[in-house]
């Protein structure tokens, strides 16, 4: 009798962890959902802005890089604020200002979404492709439809008037099964 009654309670105790390990999980997944959300609702995400982030527990780490020094302090509190954060590592770097980035930022924009087969792209209001200028180099981090579309994005990167080199592409493809 003793043995069933300790084996009950065993067994409610595992349960009860599992469930517990669960709700944390996908309290995080919420998070990461909200957080998400918020990031593409902040009315100063651009396509120079590369923002990722983790979350674990609770903890969510902002990752990337951002155009302007005010954005990395206002994305921390949009992230702080989501329910269920419970700290912030705000690891977005602020890219150094530079009037000739900035004038680098604005031909690689125009020359990818004025391109014909990229132009449906620019329709978003936060377009999927970003365009990080450091320095002179340009990094594409996003994502694309098709694997031609990736190829043309750097083609008319890399023709916008670049002094320092190749372009980075770290654009990635969302169905790359497509033929085009």
């Amino acid at each position: 009798m003793r043995r069933t009654i300790l084996n009950k309670f065993m067994f409610a105790a595992a349960v009860l962890s599992l469930s517990i390990a669960a709700a944390a999980t996908a309290s995080d997944a919420e998070i990461g959902k909200k957080l998400a959300h918020e990031i593409r609702l902040y009315p100063r995400y651009s396509i120079f802005d590369n923002i990722s982030f983790s979350v674990d527990e609770g903890l969510v780490d902002l990752l990337g890089e951002v155009s302007e020094p005010f954005k990395k302090t206002d994305l921390g509190r949009i992230a702080q604020r989501v329910p269920g954060v419970t700290s912030l590592s705000n690891e977005l770097r602020v890219l150094p200002p530079s009037p000739m980035d900035e004038r680098l930022r604005m031909q690689v924009a125009r020359a990818i979404y004025r391109d014909p087969v990229l132009s449906r792209y620019s329709m978003q209001p936060v377009p999927p492709i970003h365009i990080i200028v450091e320095n002179g180099h340009v990094t594409l981090e996003g994502v694309v439809g098709t694997g031609m579309e990736k190829s043309v994005a750097v083609l008319r990167a890399s023709g916008a008037g670049l002094s320092f080199g190749q372009v980075t592409n770290n654009l990635r493809v969302e169905n790359p099964s497509h033929k085009s």
